[in-house]
């Protein structure tokens, strides 16, 4: 294809801030949906399925009577922790679902047994059905269906592709993620690169980090920054967090260390080991150097990662650029897209590639679309470079 003279020379800085030798990635659900673990809409589909086989279907229903039929799991939980505070505060400790009473024990082992349902999901994987090419696949301990080829695929194009022969002079990439799974540090692990991820020993870890910590920048090519907890982050009976495997019976485990999706997500931030990995968000995002934070997979559905991001873009001093893959321009994207910090953020959509409010540069032929915004995307851009995926 001929490129327009504005189209090259976005293609050729958006080139350069890909090889950034300071660069973070903060990574989303939308990542790991074709490793075998579902978006919410179809996580939601399998928790009440799940709900609905256990002793759980009458309480539920009484739930979804009471909300919008459209609601998902995060409306749900939010919906059982507004009525356990309810019940705390009740004198008898009960609340009602539809015609069910239930008292504050058993609303607290409900609740429970959906957060399980959850982690379970994530870590074994769901597909759900989709017409006849695509039926229904549900994992399971004995028989996982998650897959890792696309991550690996990314941390190859990163680490082997991109920071080839020039990795002594590079600070360690930081890849932020609000997944639970466990995908890009095995994939880090699977093709030899050198992580930090906050814990210390080996397949049973301790977590060392503290709120205010310096984390380590030598020795190490990445870290990784779980926003949201892990699917093997437990807390143990001493109060401290482990990582621990599904299979270990130890250290003894009270609950698992998980920012689930729900109303509560704000104040969980601010308790550790979230409020140090919230600290490091904040120390990538705000920086005096040129700097590159670049967003895959994320709907920037969590406002208050939304604001950390607007918060520190709008310090004057900030040399930070973010590029944001997207399919297309959101609410969110549109207001930065307007704010006073625009020339720095790059939004690299299926029609093309918005640099603050121009655009689109690089548009597809009629009626055709860029897959460049999904993470097999964007793994094709660090390995062949922008033009070559117009």
């Amino acid at each position: 294809m001929e490129l327009e003279n504005g189209t090259s020379d976005v293609l050729q800085q958006l080139d350069n801030l890909l090889s950034s030798s300071n660069q973070s990635w903060l990574f989303g659900a939308g990542t790991s949906i074709d490793s075998g673990i579902p978006l919410m809409r179809a996580l939601t589909d399998r928790v009440i399925a799940r709900a609905n086989e256990a002793p759980d279907g009458q309480a539920l229903a009484g739930i979804q009577e009471e909300l919008d039929p459209h609601c998902h799991i995060e409306h749900i939980l939010s919906h059982i922790a507004d009525r356990r505070a309810i019940a705390e505060r009740c004198k008898n400790k009960q609340v009602q679902f539809g015609k069910a009473k239930f008292d504050l024990t058993t609303l607290e082992e409900f609740h429970r047994r959906l957060l399980c349902s959850i982690a379970e999901t994530v870590r074994w994987g769901y597909i759900a059905y989709n017409g006849e090419d695509r039926p229904e696949r549900v994992g399971t301990s004995h028989a996982p269906i998650v897959t890792i080829d696309n991550q690996t695929a990314f941390v190859r194009a990163v680490f082997n592709h991109r920071q080839t022969n020039v990795d002594k002079r590079r600070k360690p990439v930081r890849i932020f993620t609000t997944n639970y799974d466990t995908l890009i540090e095995d994939a880090l692990a699977m093709e030899c690169i050198s992580y930090w991820d906050g814990f210390e020993g080996g397949a049973i870890g301790f977590r060392s980090l503290r709120f205010g910590d310096d984390e380590p920048v030598s020795g190490i090519r990445a870290q990784v920054i779980k926003l949201h907890g892990s699917i093997d982050w437990h807390l143990g009976s001493d109060g401290r967090v482990w990582r621990v495997r599904d299979s270990d019976v130890y250290p003894e485990k009270t609950s698992r260390v998980l920012i689930y999706p729900q109303s509560t997500k704000y104040v969980a931030t601010q308790r550790d080991p979230f409020a140090s990995q919230f600290d490091l968000l904040r120390r990538s995002l705000n920086s005096t150097k040129e700097n590159v934070f670049a967003i895959c997979g994320y709907s920037f559905g969590d406002e208050h990662i939304n604001q950390e991001i607007q918060l520190a873009m709008e310090r004057r001093e900030n040399k930070t650029t973010i590029l944001a893959f997207a399919s297309k321009m959101s609410g969110v994207l549109n207001d930065w897209a307007n704010s006073t910090w625009c020339k720095r953020l790059y939004v690299i959509t299926e029609k093309g590639i918005f640099v603050g409010g121009n655009g689109p540069f690089a548009q597809p032929l009629k009626e055709q679309t860029l897959g460049w915004w999904k993470l097999d995307g964007v793994t094709r851009l660090l390995q062949s470079g922008p033009e070559a995926c117009v």
